[in-house]
């Protein structure tokens, strides 16, 4: 039985992402910051498909939590096969009228969380000659995103940092791959005040649709995968138009009413 390590296991492609490996009959360790929540879903996990489930309640907008994961790993003599760096949120409204603070919060969750949980376990998997490490990114990380600066980004990191990574790692038996997903049907958009943007009204994607593309993408062990035909077309389009054209599309897509900077996390 290998492991899986999921992150922002809480919700939308986090519960998807879990459900699917504890189905393949994969031992789960599902991290986020709600108990409540994750213990429910590992009960799930656990009376329908008889696999492990540890619960481990972390804030990734902490600095200390990944290296507390670790060592909780390493207490438990849990080996991590699987790594799904899916945790993060997004923040809406011009950046001079959000909390500073607050989008310093996003780069540690979108960012440097995913790059200390990578560097930290990686090595492990290297060592052994197999693994498979997932990133979430998404099509905002091929275009600036007005409204959404830090957001889009953040994901711009995952996206170079994912793709650089799986060609180093080319002869090693390791994998990385990053899943670019559109808009999905989660808490994201309700949270953030983006249900009515423009962003969100056609094809919206659902979170089981997503999670089942990335996860068949993971275990190819394929670098990049850009879910629907939409999002193909989309990415293709912002590579060959102005950049001009692109932020004010991007920007009117991303302008929610009356936004007011909100946030959502997961």
């Amino acid at each position: 039985m290998k492991t899986a390590l999921i992150t922002g296991a809480s919700a939308g492609l986090g519960i998807e992402f879990a459900r699917r490996f504890a189905a393949d009959g994969h031992a789960v360790v599902l991290v986020a910051r709600r108990r409540d929540k994750l213990e429910t879903l590992a009960s799930e996990l656990r009376a329908r498909h008889g696999v492990e489930a540890h619960v481990l309640v972390a804030d990734l907008s902490d600095a200390a939590a990944v290296p507390e994961l670790v060592r909780e790993l390493k207490t438990a003599r849990i080996e991590i096969d699987y790594l799904v760096n899916n945790a993060g949120f997004g923040t809406n409204g011009a950046f001079h009228n959000l909390d500073p603070a607050r989008e310093l919060e996003l780069i540690q969750v979108n960012v440097s969380a995913l790059v200390a949980l990578t560097g930290a376990l990686l090595p492990g998997m290297v060592a052994r000659g197999s693994g498979r490490i997932l990133n979430i990114g998404s099509t905002a990380g091929f275009q600036p995103g007005p409204y959404m600066a830090t957001y889009y980004a953040s994901k711009a990191f995952v996206l170079s940092f994912s793709e650089a990574l799986s060609y180093e790692l080319r002869a090693t038996g390791v994998t990385v791959t990053v899943s670019c997903p559109g808009p999905i049907h989660t808490e994201f958009a309700d949270i953030a005040g983006l249900a009515n943007s423009k962003l969100f009204r056609v094809n919206v994607a659902s979170a089981e649709s997503v999670a089942r593309t990335a996860y068949q993408a993971l275990h190819a062990g394929r670098p990049l995968v850009v879910h629907g035909f939409s999002n193909k077309l989309g990415v293709l389009l912002v590579r060959l138009s102005p950049r001009a054209w692109v932020r004010a599309v991007v920007g009117a897509l991303n302008q929610a009413p009356a936004s007011s900077g909100v946030t959502t996390k997961r």
